[in-house]
Protein backbone atom coordinates (compact mmCIF):
# COMPACT_ATOMS: atom_id res chain seq x y z
CA UNK A 1 0.00 0.00 0.00
CA UNK A 2 2.92 2.35 0.61
CA UNK A 3 3.90 1.78 -3.02
CA UNK A 4 0.41 2.85 -4.18
CA UNK A 5 0.62 6.01 -2.04
CA UNK A 6 4.06 6.74 -3.50
CA UNK A 7 2.69 6.45 -7.05
CA UNK A 8 -0.14 8.84 -6.19
CA UNK A 9 2.21 11.36 -4.62
CA UNK A 10 4.51 11.30 -7.63
CA UNK A 11 1.51 11.81 -9.91
CA UNK A 12 0.34 14.79 -7.84
CA UNK A 13 3.78 16.39 -8.06
CA UNK A 14 3.84 15.91 -11.83
CA UNK A 15 0.36 17.40 -12.13
CA UNK A 16 1.49 20.53 -10.32
CA UNK A 17 4.16 21.10 -12.94
CA UNK A 18 1.92 20.31 -15.94
CA UNK A 19 0.39 23.37 -17.65
CA UNK A 20 -0.59 22.57 -21.21
CA UNK A 21 -2.83 19.98 -22.83
CA UNK A 22 0.29 18.34 -24.23
CA UNK A 23 1.69 18.02 -20.67
CA UNK A 24 -1.54 16.29 -19.55
CA UNK A 25 -1.43 13.81 -22.40
CA UNK A 26 2.20 13.05 -21.56
CA UNK A 27 1.18 12.28 -17.96
CA UNK A 28 -1.56 9.96 -19.17
CA UNK A 29 0.99 8.02 -21.17
CA UNK A 30 3.48 7.99 -18.25
CA UNK A 31 1.05 6.64 -15.66
CA UNK A 32 -1.89 5.05 -17.52
CA UNK A 33 -0.37 3.98 -20.84
CA UNK A 34 0.27 0.38 -21.78
CA UNK A 35 3.80 0.68 -20.40
CA UNK A 36 2.82 3.22 -17.74
CA UNK A 37 3.60 3.05 -14.02
CA UNK A 38 0.09 1.97 -12.95
CA UNK A 39 -0.20 -0.55 -15.77
CA UNK A 40 3.11 -2.17 -14.75
CA UNK A 41 2.00 -2.31 -11.11
CA UNK A 42 -1.23 -4.06 -12.12
CA UNK A 43 0.77 -6.67 -14.04
CA UNK A 44 2.77 -7.49 -10.89
CA UNK A 45 -0.36 -8.35 -8.84
CA UNK A 46 -0.02 -12.02 -9.75
CA UNK A 47 3.23 -12.18 -7.79
CA UNK A 48 1.55 -11.10 -4.53
CA UNK A 49 0.02 -13.47 -1.95
CA UNK A 50 -3.68 -14.10 -2.64
CA UNK A 51 -4.82 -12.31 0.54
CA UNK A 52 -3.01 -9.10 -0.54
CA UNK A 53 -3.81 -9.29 -4.21
CA UNK A 54 -7.45 -8.11 -4.00
CA UNK A 55 -6.76 -5.11 -1.77
CA UNK A 56 -3.79 -4.00 -3.87
CA UNK A 57 -5.77 -4.36 -7.12
CA UNK A 58 -8.63 -2.32 -5.71
CA UNK A 59 -6.27 0.43 -4.58
CA UNK A 60 -4.50 0.59 -7.95
CA UNK A 61 -7.80 0.76 -9.89
CA UNK A 62 -9.03 3.53 -7.63
CA UNK A 63 -5.98 5.75 -8.23
CA UNK A 64 -6.18 4.90 -11.92
CA UNK A 65 -9.72 6.33 -12.05
CA UNK A 66 -8.73 9.36 -9.97
CA UNK A 67 -5.72 10.00 -12.22
CA UNK A 68 -7.92 9.85 -15.32
CA UNK A 69 -10.37 12.29 -13.73
CA UNK A 70 -7.55 14.66 -12.70
CA UNK A 71 -6.06 14.54 -16.19
CA UNK A 72 -9.44 15.31 -17.83
CA UNK A 73 -9.91 18.20 -15.45
CA UNK A 74 -6.37 19.38 -16.11
CA UNK A 75 -6.98 19.32 -19.91
CA UNK A 76 -10.15 21.39 -19.50
CA UNK A 77 -8.34 23.95 -17.34
CA UNK A 78 -5.40 24.07 -19.76
CA UNK A 79 -7.74 24.78 -22.67
CA UNK A 80 -9.46 27.55 -20.71
CA UNK A 81 -6.08 29.09 -19.87
CA UNK A 82 -5.11 28.97 -23.56
CA UNK A 83 -8.33 30.72 -24.56
CA UNK A 84 -7.81 33.43 -21.93
CA UNK A 85 -4.24 33.99 -23.13
CA UNK A 86 -5.33 34.30 -26.76
CA UNK A 87 -8.11 36.70 -25.82
CA UNK A 88 -5.68 38.82 -23.86
CA UNK A 89 -3.17 38.80 -26.74
CA UNK A 90 -5.86 39.63 -29.31
CA UNK A 91 -7.67 42.26 -27.28
CA UNK A 92 -9.04 45.07 -29.45
CA UNK A 93 -9.17 48.58 -28.12
CA UNK A 94 -12.66 49.60 -29.21
CA UNK A 95 -11.86 53.25 -28.48
CA UNK A 96 -9.29 53.37 -31.32
CA UNK A 97 -10.45 54.96 -34.60
CA UNK A 98 -11.44 52.44 -37.25
CA UNK A 99 -9.14 51.59 -40.14
CA UNK A 100 -10.73 52.67 -43.41
CA UNK A 101 -10.71 49.96 -46.06
CA UNK A 102 -9.54 50.87 -49.53
CA UNK A 103 -12.45 50.86 -51.95
CA UNK A 104 -12.27 50.69 -55.69
CA UNK A 105 -14.14 53.23 -57.78
CA UNK A 106 -15.77 53.07 -61.17
CA UNK A 107 -13.53 54.78 -63.72
CA UNK A 108 -15.09 58.01 -65.03
CA UNK A 109 -14.98 56.66 -68.61
CA UNK A 110 -16.86 53.53 -67.57
CA UNK A 111 -19.34 55.62 -65.62
CA UNK A 112 -19.93 57.84 -68.64
CA UNK A 113 -20.50 54.83 -70.92
CA UNK A 114 -23.05 53.46 -68.47
CA UNK A 115 -24.87 56.80 -68.36
CA UNK A 116 -24.94 57.03 -72.15
CA UNK A 117 -26.25 53.48 -72.45
CA UNK A 118 -28.93 54.20 -69.84
CA UNK A 119 -30.12 57.31 -71.70
CA UNK A 120 -30.41 55.55 -75.06
CA UNK A 121 -32.02 52.47 -73.56
CA UNK A 122 -34.70 54.83 -72.26
CA UNK A 123 -35.33 55.75 -75.91
CA UNK A 124 -35.66 52.10 -76.97
CA UNK A 125 -32.12 51.40 -78.19
CA UNK A 126 -30.47 48.01 -77.68
CA UNK A 127 -26.76 47.44 -76.98
CA UNK A 128 -24.52 45.52 -79.42
CA UNK A 129 -20.79 44.78 -79.48
CA UNK A 130 -18.18 43.87 -82.08
CA UNK A 131 -14.48 42.95 -82.36
CA UNK A 132 -11.75 45.57 -81.84
CA UNK A 133 -9.54 43.83 -84.43
CA UNK A 134 -11.51 44.31 -87.62
CA UNK A 135 -11.30 43.46 -91.28
CA UNK A 136 -10.87 46.07 -93.97
CA UNK A 137 -14.28 45.07 -95.33
CA UNK A 138 -16.29 45.92 -92.21
CA UNK A 139 -14.23 48.96 -91.22
CA UNK A 140 -14.08 50.58 -94.65
CA UNK A 141 -15.61 48.80 -97.66
CA UNK A 142 -19.07 48.06 -96.24
CA UNK A 143 -19.18 51.63 -94.87
CA UNK A 144 -18.81 53.07 -98.38
CA UNK A 145 -15.17 54.15 -97.90
CA UNK A 146 -13.33 53.97 -101.22
CA UNK A 147 -9.71 52.93 -101.61
CA UNK A 148 -8.48 56.49 -102.04
CA UNK A 149 -10.22 57.92 -98.97
CA UNK A 150 -7.86 59.70 -96.50
CA UNK A 151 -8.98 57.36 -93.71
CA UNK A 152 -7.10 54.62 -95.52
CA UNK A 153 -3.80 56.38 -94.99
CA UNK A 154 -1.43 54.64 -92.61
CA UNK A 155 -1.10 57.92 -90.70
CA UNK A 156 -4.66 57.58 -89.36
CA UNK A 157 -5.08 53.82 -89.05
CA UNK A 158 -3.23 51.08 -87.17
CA UNK A 159 -2.82 48.15 -89.59
CA UNK A 160 -1.85 44.74 -88.23
CA UNK A 161 -1.37 43.21 -91.69
CA UNK A 162 -3.05 43.46 -95.06
CA UNK A 163 -6.79 43.50 -94.60
CA UNK A 164 -6.62 43.41 -90.79
CA UNK A 165 -6.58 46.52 -88.60
CA UNK A 166 -7.57 48.00 -85.27
CA UNK A 167 -11.02 49.47 -85.81
CA UNK A 168 -11.06 53.24 -86.26
CA UNK A 169 -14.64 53.54 -85.03
CA UNK A 170 -17.45 51.35 -83.72
CA UNK A 171 -19.39 51.77 -86.99
CA UNK A 172 -18.45 48.23 -88.19
CA UNK A 173 -20.89 46.97 -85.54
CA UNK A 174 -23.60 48.74 -87.53
CA UNK A 175 -22.86 46.60 -90.60
CA UNK A 176 -22.54 43.37 -88.61
CA UNK A 177 -25.91 43.92 -86.93
CA UNK A 178 -27.71 44.82 -90.16
CA UNK A 179 -26.34 41.67 -91.81
CA UNK A 180 -28.05 39.56 -89.16
CA UNK A 181 -31.26 41.48 -88.52
CA UNK A 182 -34.05 43.11 -90.47
CA UNK A 183 -35.59 46.53 -89.65
CA UNK A 184 -36.88 48.09 -87.50
CA UNK A 185 -33.58 48.39 -85.60
CA UNK A 186 -32.38 50.71 -82.85
CA UNK A 187 -28.84 49.93 -81.73
CA UNK A 188 -26.00 51.56 -79.80
CA UNK A 189 -22.52 50.03 -79.77
CA UNK A 190 -20.09 51.27 -77.10
CA UNK A 191 -16.44 50.25 -77.40
CA UNK A 192 -12.76 51.13 -77.72
CA UNK A 193 -11.33 52.46 -80.98
CA UNK A 194 -7.84 53.29 -82.27
CA UNK A 195 -6.50 56.09 -84.46
CA UNK A 196 -3.00 57.17 -85.35
CA UNK A 197 -3.18 60.62 -83.76
CA UNK A 198 -0.92 62.86 -81.68
CA UNK A 199 -1.75 63.27 -77.99
CA UNK A 200 -3.00 66.60 -76.70
CA UNK A 201 -5.58 67.91 -74.24
CA UNK A 202 -8.52 66.75 -76.36
CA UNK A 203 -7.08 63.97 -78.59
CA UNK A 204 -5.80 60.43 -77.96
CA UNK A 205 -4.76 57.49 -80.15
CA UNK A 206 -6.91 55.12 -78.06
CA UNK A 207 -10.32 56.20 -76.84
CA UNK A 208 -13.94 55.15 -76.50
CA UNK A 209 -16.84 55.73 -78.82
CA UNK A 210 -20.55 54.96 -78.84
CA UNK A 211 -22.00 54.23 -82.26
CA UNK A 212 -25.77 54.50 -82.64
CA UNK A 213 -28.14 53.94 -85.52
CA UNK A 214 -31.81 53.51 -86.29
CA UNK A 215 -33.34 51.95 -89.43
CA UNK A 216 -37.02 51.80 -90.33
CA UNK A 217 -39.34 52.69 -93.21
CA UNK A 218 -39.89 56.35 -92.26
CA UNK A 219 -36.81 57.73 -90.48
CA UNK A 220 -35.96 61.41 -90.88
CA UNK A 221 -33.11 63.78 -90.08
CA UNK A 222 -35.53 65.55 -87.73
CA UNK A 223 -35.78 62.36 -85.66
CA UNK A 224 -31.98 62.20 -85.53
CA UNK A 225 -31.84 65.77 -84.19
CA UNK A 226 -34.58 64.99 -81.67
CA UNK A 227 -32.76 61.91 -80.36
CA UNK A 228 -29.50 63.82 -79.98
CA UNK A 229 -31.19 66.78 -78.24
CA UNK A 230 -32.80 64.42 -75.71
CA UNK A 231 -29.43 62.81 -75.12
CA UNK A 232 -27.63 66.17 -74.68
CA UNK A 233 -30.14 67.48 -72.16
CA UNK A 234 -30.07 64.23 -70.18
CA UNK A 235 -26.27 64.15 -70.17
CA UNK A 236 -25.35 67.83 -69.77
CA UNK A 237 -28.47 69.38 -68.28
CA UNK A 238 -31.58 71.10 -69.58
CA UNK A 239 -29.58 74.15 -70.65
CA UNK A 240 -27.31 72.17 -73.00
CA UNK A 241 -26.84 73.71 -76.43
CA UNK A 242 -26.05 71.73 -79.61
CA UNK A 243 -24.68 73.03 -82.88
CA UNK A 244 -25.06 71.05 -86.12
CA UNK A 245 -22.45 71.80 -88.80
CA UNK A 246 -22.53 70.35 -92.35
CA UNK A 247 -19.83 67.75 -92.82
CA UNK A 248 -18.89 64.76 -94.96
CA UNK A 249 -18.81 61.11 -93.95
CA UNK A 250 -18.60 58.40 -96.60
CA UNK A 251 -21.35 56.31 -95.00
CA UNK A 252 -23.93 59.06 -94.32
CA UNK A 253 -25.60 61.64 -96.56
CA UNK A 254 -26.47 64.31 -95.54
CA UNK A 255 -23.92 64.42 -92.73
CA UNK A 256 -23.19 66.73 -89.83
CA UNK A 257 -20.76 67.25 -87.00
CA UNK A 258 -22.35 68.12 -83.69
CA UNK A 259 -20.80 70.40 -81.08
CA UNK A 260 -21.96 71.01 -77.56
CA UNK A 261 -21.36 74.27 -75.77
CA UNK A 262 -18.30 73.81 -73.55
CA UNK A 263 -19.46 73.05 -70.02
CA UNK A 264 -16.08 74.01 -68.57
CA UNK A 265 -15.96 77.63 -69.80
CA UNK A 266 -19.71 77.97 -70.57
CA UNK A 267 -18.88 79.07 -74.10
CA UNK A 268 -16.39 81.81 -73.22
CA UNK A 269 -13.37 79.82 -74.51
CA UNK A 270 -10.76 77.71 -72.75
CA UNK A 271 -7.88 75.29 -73.46
CA UNK A 272 -10.22 72.28 -73.62
CA UNK A 273 -12.46 73.72 -76.32
CA UNK A 274 -9.56 75.37 -78.16
CA UNK A 275 -10.90 78.78 -77.07
CA UNK A 276 -13.88 78.32 -79.37
CA UNK A 277 -16.59 77.85 -76.75
CA UNK A 278 -17.78 74.62 -78.43
CA UNK A 279 -16.52 71.01 -78.33
CA UNK A 280 -17.18 68.50 -81.08
CA UNK A 281 -18.69 65.38 -79.52
CA UNK A 282 -20.11 63.40 -82.43
CA UNK A 283 -20.65 62.96 -86.12
CA UNK A 284 -23.98 61.93 -87.57
CA UNK A 285 -26.14 61.76 -90.66
CA UNK A 286 -28.62 59.75 -92.69
CA UNK A 287 -27.24 56.34 -93.67
CA UNK A 288 -26.07 56.38 -97.28
CA UNK A 289 -28.24 54.08 -99.46
CA UNK A 290 -25.07 52.41 -100.77
CA UNK A 291 -24.41 51.03 -97.26
CA UNK A 292 -27.80 49.31 -97.38
CA UNK A 293 -26.64 47.55 -100.52
CA UNK A 294 -23.91 45.74 -98.56
CA UNK A 295 -26.39 44.36 -96.01
CA UNK A 296 -29.26 43.49 -98.33
CA UNK A 297 -31.69 46.29 -97.36
CA UNK A 298 -33.88 47.86 -100.06
CA UNK A 299 -33.01 51.61 -99.99
CA UNK A 300 -36.36 52.33 -101.68
CA UNK A 301 -38.11 51.02 -98.55
CA UNK A 302 -35.79 51.67 -95.61
CA UNK A 303 -34.09 54.78 -94.32
CA UNK A 304 -31.92 55.28 -91.30
CA UNK A 305 -29.63 57.56 -89.36
CA UNK A 306 -26.35 56.92 -87.58
CA UNK A 307 -24.15 58.78 -85.14
CA UNK A 308 -20.85 58.20 -83.38
CA UNK A 309 -19.84 60.07 -80.21
CA UNK A 310 -16.54 60.30 -78.34
CA UNK A 311 -17.04 59.13 -74.77
CA UNK A 312 -13.81 60.69 -73.50
CA UNK A 313 -14.75 64.22 -74.52
CA UNK A 314 -18.23 63.79 -73.07
CA UNK A 315 -16.65 62.63 -69.81
CA UNK A 316 -14.40 65.70 -69.84
CA UNK A 317 -17.40 67.99 -69.97
CA UNK A 318 -19.44 65.84 -67.61
CA UNK A 319 -16.83 65.98 -64.85
CA UNK A 320 -15.08 69.25 -65.65
CA UNK A 321 -11.78 67.62 -66.69
CA UNK A 322 -9.66 69.83 -68.92
CA UNK A 323 -7.18 67.23 -70.27
CA UNK A 324 -8.14 63.89 -71.82
CA UNK A 325 -4.73 62.41 -70.93
CA UNK A 326 -5.61 62.42 -67.21
CA UNK A 327 -8.00 59.52 -67.80
CA UNK A 328 -5.18 57.20 -68.89
CA UNK A 329 -2.25 58.13 -66.66
CA UNK A 330 -3.47 55.92 -63.78
CA UNK A 331 -2.75 58.62 -61.21
CA UNK A 332 -4.58 57.41 -58.12
CA UNK A 333 -4.91 60.99 -56.86
CA UNK A 334 -6.96 61.85 -59.95
CA UNK A 335 -9.07 58.69 -59.95
CA UNK A 336 -9.87 58.99 -56.21
CA UNK A 337 -11.90 62.11 -57.00
CA UNK A 338 -14.50 59.93 -58.67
Amino acid sequence: MEGVKDIWDRFGADMERAETEEDMNALRAKYLGREGIVSKALKKLSSLPREERAAMGKALNEIKERMEERIREGIREARERGIRRRLEAETIDVTLPGRARERGRIHPITRTIREIVSIFRGMGFEVAEGPEVETDYYNFVALNTPEDHPARDLKSTFYIRDGILLRTETSPVQVRVMERRKPPIRIIAPGKIYRYEALDASHSHTFFQVEGFMVDEKVTFGELKGVLMVFAREMFGKDALLRFRPHFFPFTEPSAEVDVRCTICKGSGCRTCGYKGWIEILGCGMIDPSVFGYVGYDPEIYRGFAFGMGVDRIAMMRFGVDDIRLYYENDIRFLEQF
